[in-house]
């Protein structure tokens, strides 16, 4: 059981980090260096809301599997 928590927790940060990166907007290598990305405020449409509903979603299911490892850890 603790295998199949330990691999559910590398397969959702995974997509989790791959999520939060594709939401950052023109944040490419301009916005490492400290250039300005503009900074103004849109609303979230189309795939841009879906994707951060997205992120939402397998953020708490990443906490919760993280719990659930601390659990069952403990009780072993």
């Amino acid at each position: 059981m603790e295998t199949i928590l330990n691999i559910g927790l590398i397969l959702t940060s995974i997509v989790l980090i791959a999520s939060i990166i594709l939401q950052s907007k023109g944040a490419g290598l301009g916005g490492l260096s400290g250039s300005d990305t503009g900074g103004v405020f849109t609303a979230r449409r189309g795939i841009e809301k879906t994707l951060f509903r997205v992120t939402i979603i397998f953020s708490v299911v990443f906490f919760a599997l993280a719990i659930a490892s601390i659990i069952l850890a403990a009780a072993s």
